[in-house]
């Protein structure tokens, strides 16, 4: 997590120091606290932290998005074969999911009217890499919940640790609380690609537009709006397997209690 937070300043020539301070700062805090609630007994806000891979994808989506957006930047400062690789995939894949209507179109309109070309480009490269990892990486989730079948394919699901705030005595039914919020999570991860960039060019009407003509608020931003979303898509449907594993756990119950008496 360390290493996350610090690549953009580390690759990328032209950081302030005092901006260094702030990211080293920043740094420490994820490490520390990523350390901490991985090596202590009781769970405090991370969420599936002993569900393998979720955590685990997400890890590598976010981290995947920040390398190679950081690269796509080091291109325009220090060329290399790699850069020049990695820019010419990245406008390939900007070009194929720029079309009507798709989060990536609305991501390059948000970009105010007078925006250079070089902005419009580098923003629809960003956008178009980030979303691609981002619904990759939910696939894999899906294949690995219906082809793997997480989570007991791991071993035993414990709900107090992985979901350590949700509190399964209050708001009624356990199974109808999971379905519910994990149905609200999806809907809210797959609507705010949409969403997002259409609230950020109504406001510029009243706010500052935004430039994006900075490398590393380019590539937190397109990072976030790519995988926030795709966080919660998969947050809403590791939560509807749980509710369909506790179904089925009833139901078996049910079953075996009913045998029973009529034995």
């Amino acid at each position: 997590m360390a290493l996350l937070v610090a690549t953009p300043a580390l690759l990328l020539p032209g950081t302030r120091g005092d901006s260094y301070e702030m990211i080293a700062l920043l740094a420490i805090l994820a490490g520390a606290l990523t350390f901490a609630e991985y090596n202590t007994e009781f769970p405090s806000f991370i969420e599936f932290r002993d569900a393998p891979p979720l955590n685990r994808l997400r890890f590598v989506a976010l981290m995947t998005m920040v390398v190679l957006l950081t690269v796509v930047a080091l291109h325009d400062v220090a060329p290399s074969a790699a850069t020049t690789l990695v820019t010419g995939v990245g406008g390939l894949v900007g070009h194929l999911t720029d079309f009507p209507f798709s989060p990536v179109h609305l991501a390059v309109l948000m970009l105010p009217s007078d925006a250079l070309p070089h902005t419009v480009a580098s923003v629809r490269i960003a956008a178009g890499v980030s979303y691609v990892i981002a619904v990759l990486t939910v696939l894999a989730f899906l294949f690995s919940i219906r082809v793997m079948g997480w989570p007991t394919s791991s071993g035993a699901f414990n709900v107090w640790v992985n979901l350590p705030l949700f509190d399964p005595t209050t708001g009624g039914d356990v199974v109808k609380r999971l379905q519910r919020d994990g149905r609200i999570n999806m809907v809210i991860g797959f609507l705010a690609p949409f969403v997002i960039p259409a609230a950020i060019k109504l406001a510029s009407d009243t706010f500052e537009p935004l430039a994006m003509t900075d490398p590393e608020t380019r590539i937190w931003l397109m990072s976030a709006w790519a995988f926030l979303p795709a966080s919660m898509i998969m947050r809403g449907m590791a939560m509807s397997r749980i509710a369909e594993l506790i179904e089925e756990k009833r139901r078996r119950v049910y079953a075996s209690a009913e045998a029973m008496q009529t034995a």
